[in-house]
């Protein structure tokens, strides 16, 4: 059973310690109660949850999500998680068509600015507002 401050918990979930304070004043992570005299000390529990926060947001969830996410593994909302899951899903398809657009039209300007040697360059002339 791990029983760690905050830095040694920071440290075994390759986090920063602002990182877990914040989750904690988010209501992500509990803050143990503190003895008198004595530091706070996390346990196995707390890292488990620390990272599962921290492979959510890898996995796109926004801190609401990963809170509501948090609930469901209390109550096994499966159809609820499933939805969550199946948005998020989503938004990532839609993030990768808007990147790949990008990559596209970006390839495009290089083309025209490797064809054309004069006038402005394409690329500079694409980014430019006026």
């Amino acid at each position: 059973m791990l029983r760690d401050t905050i830095g040694g918990l920071a440290n075994a979930a390759g986090v920063g310690v602002e990182t877990v304070r914040y989750y904690q004043r988010r209501g992500l992570l509990a803050e143990p109660a503190r003895a008198r005299g004595e530091v706070r000390r996390y346990g196995a529990e707390d890292l488990r949850r620390l990272k599962f926060i921290r492979s959510a947001q890898a996995a796109g969830f926004t801190l609401n999500e990963i809170a509501e996410l948090l609930d469901l593994s209390a109550s096994d909302d499966r159809a609820r998680a499933r939805e969550l899951a199946q948005a998020r899903v989503a938004a990532l398809d839609r993030k990768i068509a808007e990147l790949e657009a990008a990559r596209d039209a970006l390839a495009g300007l290089a083309t025209a600015c490797g064809k054309n040697q004069g006038g402005p360059c394409p690329i500079l002339s694409a980014f430019d507002p006026n």
